[in-house]
């Protein structure tokens, strides 16, 4: 059950930071680096690409609704074709910092609202799935939803993504606080190992929910994101993809 650690991450701004992301890189395969609408500025962002590369982790786009305020963690009214601009807009800024450290853009990834809407949205999940294709990159999205029929039947590649650091609702949806808690990193570990060998997941209710997991995504902004992806990458060990001996 080969499987990848996937991280947002580049969420300070000036001289504010958010998270150590340079004690995450040797426990995470692939970066989301935030692209300046929901946090980061264009010295985080290319400091991140410095490090990613350093430590041997792709790097994916990040791209939000714009709002720095709400984090990205709130819901605005935009159409398809204005989602579609500021995604092409923000990957385009990180694929600049990407190309200047000799790297490729990995994926895509929306971040917070954008995410949950385009989610459930077919406008706004094409609308992506079609900026994916033209930067010839997967999208990362969540399983059995929008983003997921869209990249099938546009032949782009989706990669379906597990929240180690989320609650999932009854429904399926994941539950996006605008801070997040602190987990339990043995527990973390191993109700992500569930999600990847069993393709389950409890939601809050206690209910079962069937899920894929493909790439395990942890926040950086999550309080103990370090220890949690450190108890994450000692239960995986040989199973974590591509990972090369650098965890």
């Amino acid at each position: 059950m080969p499987v990848e650690i996937n991280c947002d991450m580049g969420e300070g701004f000036g001289l504010y930071e958010v998270a150590d992301d340079r004690a995450l890189m040797p426990f995470i395969d692939v970066a989301n680096v935030a692209c300046g609408f929901h946090a980061s500025d264009p010295t985080i962002m290319h400091r991140t690409v410095r490090w990613a590369k350093e430590f041997g982790v792709r790097v994916g786009a990040h791209p939000s609704l714009p709002d720095l305020q709400g984090f990205g963690r709130r819901e605005m009214r935009v159409s398809p074709d204005e989602v579609s601009a500021l995604v092409t807009y923000q990957a385009g800024a990180l694929a600049g910092f990407l190309k200047a450290e000799g790297m490729p853009l990995n994926h895509i990834k929306p971040h917070g609202a954008l995410y949950g809407m385009s989610a459930k949205d077919e406008g706004m999940a094409i609308a992506i799935c079609e900026v994916a294709r033209s930067f010839g990159v997967p999208l990362v999205g969540l399983s059995g939803s929008r983003h997921e029929m869209a990249c099938r039947a546009r032949g782009v590649r989706f990669v379906a993504e597990f929240y180690i650091d989320l609650d999932y609702a009854p429904g399926g949806d994941l539950i996006v606080t605008r801070q997040h808690e602190p987990r339990d990193p043995a527990a973390a570990a191993q109700r992500a190992l569930r999600a990847v060998a069993e393709g389950r997941v409890a939601a809050v209710d206690g209910s079962q929910l069937a899920v894929k997991a493909q790439s395990l995504c942890i926040h950086s902004d999550t309080p103990n994101a370090v220890a949690v992806a450190q108890a994450v990458t000692a239960l995986f060990g040989p199973y974590l993809a591509a990972r090369g001996g650098r965890g």
